[in-house]
């Protein structure tokens, strides 16, 4: 997960301060050391890290602190604030075009995932903003990168304009008038990529910039590489001048120093984050939910909004009605599942949820094909079934396991499960709040474990 070994030595430092009644002035100085300790090991910049701990300091051993009932809440307070806005403050959007398609410029390194990057952002602003955006294969140099833009769009049933190895420019041109011929109104340029900068390279960006006057040039770079990240950053930014950063792989690099650098060091924001391989794994980057992430207090309006995203109200409403008189069904059972399934990895939202809540839920995931054998199971049995389990005898089981390709104790297993959940509703609808265990694609959830 992003920034936990940040995230623990942090909360270590405060949990210090937190023991002192009173804080002096060399006790914040003994903080802030350990904060700068804990921020290079993070891999931030030492120029960023210099600034960044200096300015804490300045504001933390003011007198408004040091005489407040709670200094050790207004020292994380000060750095929560500064962490926001080393990270660029707000949130930064993209700029849409008034008349015609708006045109997203992709440029990077190869390998930074610029191709699926791309794909995911097209498919984020369909999705989240009604957008009709088209995908345009502009890098005709990488052996099947068409063909891999083609995969992906075709993932998120988006339209794709290639014209195989032709001039990269001429096909940028080329897409921008498909766009407003047939009613898209953003276009995305997934442009040729290079395992260095160079000037052949940033030739042809130029180019392209000047012939279709993008509205948006994004860079998408590797979380993971660290400060190569922001050294990147830096030579595309002064080579082409971009309006913004896609930061992929965020969820690999548990140091995250690239994404406290690239604001303070190039002074473009960082507009998005890649959080998965999922191509639904992209979301806007909120700098101050991500330094309530890093400070170990949770980003709940991160959990809520994907939640609201596969969250439907009228189904919600009846389940709660069915708990509430204890009449449970295994298609309720199978529907649940499915919005499960729709709200991501597990681990990932361990880090949207504060202290504990969070740290029960890391290393969490659900068992795909624990999973994919319940819904064979449910799908196989009739309506009458699902709604009422207790008439499952011995030839209905045989018949349902047949017809999943699986074995009467894969049924029985299902069954046992079901009734323990249903046990639960049970307490639950009595006001107790009982303790969750056993086996199956849901369990050992709120515990430090695998999904079995």
């Amino acid at each position: 997960m992003a920034f936990e070994g940040l995230t623990e030595k942090l909360n270590a430092t405060f949990k210090k301060l937190r023991g002192k009644g009173r804080l002096t002035e060399n006790d914040v100085r003994e903080a802030m050391r350990e904060v700068r300790l804990a921020l290079l090991e993070a891999d931030v910049g030492y120029k960023v890290v210099k600034e960044f701990v200096s300015k804490v300091t300045e504001r933390a051993v003011g007198t408004d602190v040091l005489d407040s009932l709670t200094p050790a809440q207004q020292v994380i307070k000060i750095v929560n604030e500064e962490l926001t806005s080393l990270m660029g403050g707000g949130t930064a959007k993209l700029s849409m075009a008034n008349n015609g398609p708006t045109v997203v410029m992709m440029v990077g390194l190869q390998g930074a995932g610029k191709t699926t990057t791309t794909a995911k952002l097209a498919g984020l602003m369909r999705k989240q903003y009604t957008k009709r955006p088209l995908l345009a294969a502009c890098d005709v140099y990488r052996p099947a990168a068409i063909e891999q833009l083609k995969v992906v769009g075709g993932q998120l049933d988006l339209p794709v304009f290639e014209q195989g190895q032709g001039d990269p420019v001429e096909i940028a041109q080329n897409a921008l008038r498909h766009a407003k011929d047939h009613g898209s109104d953003m276009v995305f340029l997934d442009t040729a990529g290079r395992l260095h900068v160079d000037e052949t390279l940033m030739d042809e960006l130029k180019r392209m910039k000047a012939a279709v006057h993008p509205n948006e040039i994004l860079l998408v770079v590797d979380a993971m590489t660290g400060q190569d990240a922001v050294n990147a950053a830096s030579a595309f930014d002064e080579a082409l001048g971009i309006d913004g950063v896609i930061l992929t792989k965020l969820d690999g690099d548990a140091r995250g120093g690239a994404a406290l650098s690239i604001r303070a060091s190039t002074g473009k924001p960082i507009k998005f984050v890649g959080t998965g391989e999922k191509l639904d794994m992209i979301e806007p980057f909120h700098p101050d939910r991500m330094a309530s992430r890093i400070l170990g207090m949770g980003d709940m309006l991160s959990f809520i909004e994907k939640a609201q995203q596969t969250y439907d109200e009228k189904q919600a409403a009846k389940l709660q009605e069915k708990m509430r008189k204890n009449r449970l069904s295994l298609q309720d059972y199978y529907e649940q599942l499915q919005q499960l399934r729709g709200m991501g990895d597990l681990s990932q939202l361990a880090g949207m949820m504060p202290g504990g809540m969070g740290k029960q839920l890391q290393g969490a995931s659900i068992d795909e094909k624990a999973l994919a054998h319940t819904e064979a199971i449910i799908l196989s049995m009739t309506p009458l079934e699902r709604e009422n389990p207790q008439i499952l005898n011995a030839s209905r089981k045989r018949r349902i396991a047949a017809g999943c390709g699986l074995e009467v104790v894969d049924v029985n297993r299902l069954l046992k499960q079901f009734d323990a959940i249903q046990q639960l509703t049970k307490q639950f609808s009595r006001g107790r709040i009982p303790q969750m265990g056993g086996r199956g694609p849901m369990s050992g959830f709120g515990r430090k474990k695998r999904f079995k």
